[in-house]
């Protein structure tokens, strides 16, 4: 799988990956650690989204978040795709916990890659786990085992399965992130993206795995901001150009003038750039997004829709900004800022909380703002494709 990383990493790759570092550790810089902590757990439900839209699978954020409720569909093919992204969720908070416990865990060893997928194949559901093979018969997929036959993905032929340890062990060597320095820790991150598609390590569920895996690789290079964008939502918006650029990395070397590996260093430069290039857009579009002076005028517009509908009273429009500047409020200062009689102002609270605009721990406990998926659109619009951030107000 040589070349491991592009040839060229003085010029144009080294300059991507510094403004993807600048910019992602610029991002979220005001917000308070409560309320970024909301947007991160919101981003989780997106990623599991995004990442299974790349796959074909497409379940409705209102859905997903049912799942996580367990309030499941009593449609059998939806039911399964509830419960393929409550998976992807619950995974990628096991593993954002083990990073944070682990420090000296080492996130390209075949073992990390293989927990991931087992963790994520004990979850899915039953019709997920049967895939069809070569000779047009079915299979079970083991969870957390490499695979044990050949396979070929599009144009693609995988490494052939008795020689997976050798490239598990190959790509643990060169792409973990403490033998690396710190700006080829970024390129790091795109090539073993695509190099860890490319060896195909599983039966299936590969594509998820790695986005699973480019998460905690930016977590383990420490990439301030990440967690307040995901590389997935870029990648499902731009998938044709995604599949294209793994494709032209999967190439052999086309010439004496490309590169000295098996594979084409072009190709891998492409996907790099390419790879990249999404990340900063994804960090740009979730910079504008949080600009406060935006969010402050994307909340009053919200409490004022609340308002026009009945849905709660005019003084919203002080709790609602207040609350997503200070992360939480205590029940009695809501109270105080809604300028209420307590009993009156403990109604509307508990309603609010019903309707999802609050959200609290306990019924004496502080409130936060809320972000379900059936109105999130009102706070951060497009962060869903257009019909699909859906509102029940």
């Amino acid at each position: 799988m040589e070349p491991l990383f592009p040839m060229d990493q003085a010029g144009e790759m080294k300059e991507l990956a510094f403004d993807l570092f600048r910019k992602s550790a610029q991002l979220g810089g005001a917000l308070h650690p409560l309320t970024r902590e909301s947007v991160v757990e919101l981003l989780r439900k997106m990623n599991s989204y995004y990442s299974n839209l790349i796959e074909g699978h497409n379940t409705h954020p209102v859905d997903i978040e049912k799942a996580l409720q367990k309030d499941y569909s009593a449609d059998p093919d939806k039911h399964a795709l509830q419960i393929e992204s409550q998976a992807h969720i619950e995974v990628q908070r096991l593993m954002e916990q083990r990073l944070r416990d682990d420090g000296a865990l080492k996130i390209c060893s075949p073992e990390f890659i293989c927990w991931l997928h087992q963790e994520f194949y004990e979850r899915m559901p039953e019709e997920f786990r049967r895939v069809k093979t070569r000779s047009g018969g079915e299979d079970w997929v083991k969870p957390g085992k490499l695979r044990e036959c050949e396979v070929e993905v599009g144009r693609h032929v995988a490494p052939a399965f008795t020689a997976l340890p050798q490239f598990m062990e190959r790509f643990a060597q060169q792409y973990e992130p403490a033998n690396l320095e710190p700006i080829q820790r970024i390129l790091g991150a795109a090539a073993s993206h695509h190099r860890l598609a490319w060896i195909h390590p599983f039966l299936d569920g590969n594509g998820r795995v790695t986005r699973l895996f480019t998460h905690a690789y930016f977590m383990r290079v420490k990439m301030e901001g990440h967690g307040l964008w995901v590389a997935s939502r870029g990648l499902a918006r731009y998938s044709a150009d995604y599949l294209s650029a793994l494709a032209s990395a999967d190439l052999p070397r086309q010439s004496d003038f490309d590169g000295r590996g098996n594979l084409s260093d072009k190709g891998l430069t492409h996907f790099c750039r390419f790879f990249l290039s999404t990340a900063i857009d994804q960090v740009e579009f979730m910079t504008r997004l949080l600009d406060l002076d935006a969010v402050h005028e994307r909340i009053l517009a919200f409490a004022d829709l609340l308002i026009s509908r009945k849905k709660a009273p005019k003084e919203i429009s002080y709790l609602l900004p207040d609350v997503f500047l200070r992360g939480e409020v205590t029940r009695g200062e809501a109270g105080r800022i809604l300028q209420m009689p307590e009993r009156t102002a403990r109604r509307h609270i508990g309603q609010m909380i019903a309707d999802g605009v609050l959200v609290s721990n306990g019924p004496s406990a502080p409130v936060r703002l809320g972000f379900p998926a059936s109105f999130v659109g009102y706070y951060f619009p497009h962060l869903y494709p257009a019909g699909v951030e859906l509102s029940r107000l």
